[in-house]
């Protein structure tokens, strides 16, 4: 197990007037180690703190005492969220996307997890092959909660083969008992054609109504499909395979309206966007709790854009909203500042403005474009080439592909970048806007901080969120 990390300390905390320094490792919290930051949130609630610190660059460790109010955070944000080992993924999911990546990329996107606790903190999904008695205690005991589920489908024998794992035949046991207990859990269904689509999506979510009715949601959302993907049974949606995926759906949601009061499952935006059908009106997403994994996010969007600035921003409420000391990691990283990029231009108002985006985002931004009063927008499509295969989403365009399409780009144009595409001011290749050929401007991925920045006025500040969640089925 090793010590927290000190990255960060707040001005005038606590922890700030006892001394801490960034680099500071925290050996010991009154006596005990913390396995994570969720320990660490609830060792140092309390008035009086014995800390063990051990400062950068020595082997001794002292003690510093930190007197505050009770509650009263401490003010320190660490390097990690787990301080023992992050428990990784024993699957061999076909339609990882993680094992769709090239090589040579950050070492960190190659950490596949199936950590219940990432799940609580990030909204990571997990499968519960891990999961333990001692798990289930800590859960239920501490009440963590949401979870998020991958389910895949509800027949052992389909999931112990899509999981290519034969504990995924019975790791759903924890699930009921979770629900059981009282726990808020939200599953997902990663639909793979010709593989648990058509009678077993079918089979599957009766299933739920059987067996997990106590479930929050479902989602529902096609795999992702790279060009490094070599899995030969893996294969896109055909138009009519996602009319069908989205026809399903809907039929099951008005037969858990019926049995259950509410919905229960929801379609990812992207079946509607290959079906080429119509999206739901807002009210049929129930306060999108799927937002984040892309349920939802292009109705919240035209909302947002149509001047609603209260519509769905993807910031899922819960435990990290308040977690003292939990670092800001994946898609809750950091983006980076308003404006960066090479050749600065100067501001005026009369530029034309190109909204760069992905092969789904320029779908639905396009006619939003077009109906709005200034007749000099328009949006730049990116397609992306370094990933190839399906992916179309906005949070995965690479720096390499905005450079080549921004080099065939007019000069002296307002040229505006969703900050979906970095995490800590890089692109998921490790490249950075200061890098492209254009100066861009990196613009709130909701409607309202679009629109703001065409009609020239400053978008509150929001946290980061992407379009995608990358992890087990993205």
């Amino acid at each position: 197990m090793s010590a927290p990390r000190v990255t960060a300390v707040a001005e005038a905390s606590p922890a700030a007037l006892a001394g801490f320094l960034v680099g500071d490792e925290l050996v010991s919290l009154n006596g005990q180690t913390p396995r994570d930051v969720i320990e660490y949130q609830q060792l140092t609630d309390v008035g009086e703190l014995d800390v063990m610190v051990r400062r950068e660059g020595s082997d001794l460790a002292r003690r510093v005492r930190v007197r505050k109010q009770e509650g009263q955070p401490l003010g320190l944000e660490v390097s990690t969220a787990v301080f023992d080992r992050v428990r990784t993924c024993d699957n061999h999911c076909a339609f990882c996307f993680i094992y769709q990546l090239p090589k040579g990329m950050r070492r960190s996107l190659y950490l596949k997890d199936d950590d219940y606790r990432l799940s609580f903190l990030y909204g990571n999904f997990t499968t519960l092959t891990r999961f333990t008695e001692l798990d289930a205690e800590r859960v239920i005991d501490e009440r963590l909660g949401p979870l998020f589920v991958s389910i895949h489908a509800t027949d052992p024998a389909v999931r112990a083969a899509m999981l290519r794992n034969p504990k995924g035949a019975t790791s759903l046991r924890w699930l009921r008992v979770l629900l059981e207990a009282g726990i808020e859990i939200h599953g997902q269904v990663v639909v793979c054609p010709g593989i648990n689509d058509g009678p077993v999506l079918e089979d599957t979510l009766l299933g739920v109504l059987d067996e997990y009715p106590q479930l929050a949601t479902v989602g529902v959302v096609p795999l992702g499909l790279s060009r490094f993907s070599g899995e030969p049974d893996m294969r896109p949606h055909t138009r009519a395979e996602a009319a069908a995926v989205c026809a399903t759906v809907a039929d099951w949601q008005e037969v858990y309206r019926t049995t259950l009061g509410r919905r229960l499952v929801y379609l990812g935006d992207e079946y509607y966007l290959m079906a080429g059908l119509d999206f739901p009106p807002a009210a049929a997403y129930d306060g999108y709790p799927q937002h984040e994994n892309g349920i939802g996010m292009v109705q919240a969007f035209r909302d947002a854009f149509a001047g609603d600035q209260h519509s769905a921003h993807g910031v899922r409420a819960g435990f990290f909203a308040w977690v003292d000391g939990a670092p800001a990691e994946g898609y809750r990283a950091p983006t980076t500042g308003p404006r960066v990029g090479t050749g600065a231009l100067a501001d005026r108002d009369d530029r034309p403005i190109a909204v760069v985006t992905g092969a789904f985002g320029d779908e639905v931004l396009s006619p939003l474009l077009a109906a709005h009063p200034r007749s000099d927008l328009r949006t730049v499509r990116v397609e992306n080439e370094f990933f190839g295969g399906t992916i179309g989403v906005a949070g995965l365009l690479t720096g390499p592909d905005l450079a080549r399409t921004l080099a065939a780009e007019p000069d002296g144009h307002r040229y505006l970048i969703p900050d979906a595409c970095l995490s800590k001011g890089r692109f998921i290749d490790g490249s950075a806007p200061e890098d492209l050929p254009r100066a861009v401007e990196i613009v709130g991925s909701d409607g309202w901080s679009l629109r703001c920045a065409l009609d020239g006025r400053a978008a509150p500040a929001r946290p980061a969120v992407d379009t995608v969640i990358v992890g087990c089925g993205a």
